[in-house]
């Protein structure tokens, strides 16, 4: 794949999880109950970022839970070479029964990887709400589902590629569209 564009360097990064921090509080009416819960691997340090600054806005640390999704997808058999999925393990903090979860990944574009991380959470208790918090909604959905929380749409075409890059993973934060 080659690199088209740069859609998103750090700053623009950062000004989007400042704007769904605040999205997020003025939602819910403040933090109350709320826990944030990165889907692996990329929605953790996204969810993390975003804790920190709802932190810095409201005086009050959020919770913030990490999920993985591997034994829940649809397309287990696709993404593995040797048909053994590799399982990274779910940690939340605490029990997410009768709070606000909010998901959060990096780009939103079938609606299966949600779908996902819903069974998984539904797994793990019953929450009194699911919202949906992604980085990048580049459209395309095969499932109902849409993000309640957004950085950026950017509209592709099915042979492009959003990469999102962060520093905790890649050295670097940026989003581009790979072709």
């Amino acid at each position: 794949m080659v690199q088209k564009a740069i859609v998103m360097d750090e700053v623009m990064i950062r000004r989007a999880l400042t704007r769904i921090a605040h999205e997020i509080i003025e939602r819910n009416k403040g933090i109350e109950d709320t826990m944030l819960v990165g889907i692996k691997t990329r929605g953790i340090y996204l969810a993390e970022r975003l804790a920190a600054r709802i932190e810095q806005i409201e005086g009050c640390p959020v919770e913030v839970g990490e999920l993985d999704i591997t034994l829940y997808r649809d397309d287990l058999s696709k993404k593995t070479a040797d048909g053994e999925p590799e399982v990274k393990g779910t940690k939340l903090p605490s029990s997410i029964t009768d709070k606000k979860v909010i998901l959060v990944d990096d780009v939103l574009y079938t609606g299966r990887t949600v779908r996902a991380a819903m069974d998984a959470l539904m797994d793990s208790g019953r929450p009194s709400r699911i919202q949906l918090a992604v980085l990048v909604d580049r459209g395309h959905r095969e499932l109902p589902i849409r993000a309640d929380f957004i950085g950026k749409n950017i509209p592709t075409s099915q042979s492009e590629r959003i990469v999102v890059q962060l520093t905790d993973v890649d050295g670097r934060d940026q989003v581009s569209i790979n072709e």
